[in-house]
């Protein structure tokens, strides 16, 4: 019995060796698969970002795209929007070669270090299409410039024959302003002599006076109250009136528009008889009828002008005889056509 208990006591016993070097062994694996972990969510945390950042830059271009209808007025917003987009780009670049740095820092062999590599391939290929969207749409702005270039041009040419046109117009404008003058001036001669003429043939009559230059009649010379039928008083009157303007017609120049204005008027009485309803009428029938027998005494008519005026345009607003007398009257203008 001796004997037995010195061999156990000789007896090495190996379990709690190998128990704490399985624990370190178990702890370190776990270590391990806790380092990965981590590695894990911070790529997936980087992988989101960049995702963000891409979508970020997609709406960018989208407003890029909407930004080019507007021509000349966007071009300069649109410009800085392109600045800003490249530096986007780059920071975007940068993130990825960052991303790519921390990629291969990882363990190279697993299947989570395959799919972010894929993942960055992906996304270089969407950075390489957004910079060829850049680059269409630096050629589009580049084909706006040429096409506002082009614009400017033809504007100031388009400015250059306005100008020149405007030099015309002044120069004619001139020309026939001093044309028109000459006119008025051969027209005012003609008109002097021809109320020269008048009042040597009518003499200092009360009934008849210059007011202006207009010769002017009462109305009682040529027509009974309320009429427009002429008076054998009035016929000889226009006789001698028709005789003077039939000489003027043949001195004047055919190339000056002139014609004798016969105009009507009447007082402010209103008249309402089945012939002349309103004092319009009477005044343009008298009229009518003044220019109708100087036609019949050889008067051209394309020189004649009748024109009624009612009692709207007095000489005496008073309300008396005296005033009423006056306002009714036939006058006479020689003027332009």
């Amino acid at each position: 019995m001796a004997l037995a208990r010195a061999r156990r006591e000789r007896t090495i016993d190996y379990w709690p060796g190998f128990v704490d070097a399985l624990s370190t062994l178990v702890l370190g694996i776990v270590f391990l698969l806790t380092v990965f972990v981590v590695v894990q969510f911070f790529l997936s945390q980087e992988i989101t970002g960049k995702e963000t950042a891409i979508t970020r830059l997609n709406a960018q271009l989208a407003q890029l795209t909407e930004l080019l209808s507007l021509e000349k007025s966007g071009k300069t917003t649109l410009e800085e929007t392109l600045a800003g987009l490249r530096a986007s780009l780059a920071a975007t670049e940068g993130e990825r070669d960052r991303i790519k740095g921390l990629y291969d820092g990882v363990n190279a062999g697993t299947n989570k270090a395959n799919e972010l590599s894929s993942a960055l391939d992906t996304e270089k290929r969407v950075s390489g299409r957004a910079l060829a969207q850049v680059e269409l749409l630096n050629q589009q702005i580049a084909a706006l410039r040429r096409q506002l270039a082009a614009l400017e041009s033809a504007l100031e040419a388009s400015e250059s024959k306005d100008k020149e046109a405007q030099t015309r117009i002044a120069d004619l404008g001139q020309r026939l302003n001093l044309a028109l003058a000459q006119r008025v001036q051969e027209l005012s001669r003609y008109r002097s002599e021809f109320f020269g003429r008048l009042r040597a043939i009518l003499g200092t009559r009360p009934d008849v006076r210059v007011v202006g230059d207009r010769f002017v009649f009462q109305s009682e010379v040529f027509f009974d109250g309320g009429q427009a039928v002429l008076k054998s008083e009035g016929r000889a009157e226009l006789d001698k009136l028709a005789s003077a303007l039939t000489e003027l017609e043949k001195q004047i120049p055919p190339e000056i528009a002139w014609v004798l204005r016969v105009d009507g008027h009447t007082d402010v009485r209103p008249i309402a008889s089945a012939q002349f309803p309103s004092n319009w009428e009477l005044s343009a029938a008298r009229a009518i009828s003044v220019v109708q027998y100087m036609i019949s005494k050889g008067v051209s008519p394309q020189r004649l002008v009748a024109a009624g005026f009612g009692e709207f345009q007095p000489l005496d607003t008073a309300q008396n005889e005296d005033a009423y007398r006056r306002n009714r009257r036939i006058e006479l203008k020689l003027t332009e056509r």
